[in-house]
């Protein structure tokens, strides 16, 4: 019988993935300050000033979304941590021109999910997206208790069909997951200041910050049923999950070249960083070999819960 340590594993890979946006594009920031350090330059939002300011914090944003949208393709680079439940470093590059494809490296620091692919033997894989599907390279010790197969595919219907309101909600967000998503969380909470110019790696670029309320935006998906969203929302609140501070700096291209979150968790605090550079750098995945592949639901079926 094969291990309940790999069905952990499997699970533990979908959920990081869905909440990290992608699979890795999030945690501490390595600038020296965090999200939100920075004493905001642009006003408080109260008065006729502050609202000015955001509203040109807005338009300024507008252009950021169109110009990241269009450039269709980046390297990414990011750390994330999520409590006590994981940290994790990720390196690779991604196109969204159409449907989210491309290929990360991604390696577990710390936390249980650490500590789970440390008992398949590594605790590094390789993160591969294509526009229906997201899959999961494991080692051979993964391979030699899921008959014979490296890989895991995660279909994102079948995620949707698994796991209720937060099912639909990572297929949501794993199909989405692209530069510009943070932006667009910034514009609908509506809640964004300037903070001011500062440099990224050596290149000029302006800083915004703002805060989002994780539930009501996820109400606002409208792959989510009425009942899928009551599920989604009862979960997010057993894990803390209420608010997040998401900061962008941009380029004079209007170009998005780091993103920082910080939020809480049930299990501790959540920080992401994310680094883009290289747009429309080339980017191909293909879909890995059928014989070398375990698929997520096959696995949820077969292996003990325990």
């Amino acid at each position: 019988m094969m291990s309940s340590i790999v069905r952990r594993v499997a699970v533990s890979i979908a959920v990081a993935a869905a909440l990290t946006g992608v699979a890795a594009c999030s945690g501490s920031d390595s600038d020296g300050g965090s999200a939100g350090d920075s004493k905001r330059s642009a006003g408080d939002g109260k008065g006729d000033g502050g609202a000015v300011t955001r509203t040109d914090a807005i338009a300024a944003l507008r252009s950021v979304e169109k110009s990241t949208d269009g450039a269709d393709s980046a390297k990414v680079e990011s750390t994330t941590t999520m409590g006590t439940m994981m940290s994790m470093e990720a390196d690779g590059a991604l196109g969204w021109a159409d449907g989210l494809t491309g290929n990360l490296t991604i390696t577990y620091t710390g936390g249980t999910m650490a500590d789970q692919m440390r008992q398949l033997g590594t605790t590094s894989m390789e993160a591969r997206y294509l526009p229906d599907a997201y899959y999961a390279k494991m080692g051979d010790k993964f391979a030699e208790q899921s008959g014979g197969k490296h890989w895991i595919k995660y279909d994102y219907d079948d995620l949707a069909e698994l796991a209720g309101g937060s099912g639909a909600y990572m297929k949501d967000q794993m199909q989405n997951t692209t530069p510009n998503q943070s932006v667009k969380l910034l514009l609908a909470s509506g809640d964004v200041e300037k903070v001011g110019e500062e440099k990224v790696r050596g290149e000029d670029t302006t800083h915004y910050s703002g805060t989002v309320d994780v539930a009501d935006l996820a109400g606002r998906s409208s792959s989510l049923s009425a009942s899928q969203l009551a599920d989604l929302k009862s979960q997010l609140e057993q894990a803390g999950v209420t608010t997040e501070t998401i900061d962008i700096w941009v380029n004079d291209k209007d170009l998005l070249v780091k993103k920082a979150e910080k939020g809480k968790l049930a299990t501790g605090s959540m920080s992401s960083t994310a680094y883009y550079s290289d747009y429309g750098v080339d980017v191909s995945a293909e879909e890995p070999a059928a014989d070398d592949t375990a698929d997520f639901k096959d696995l949820m079926r077969s292996q003990p819960a325990g």
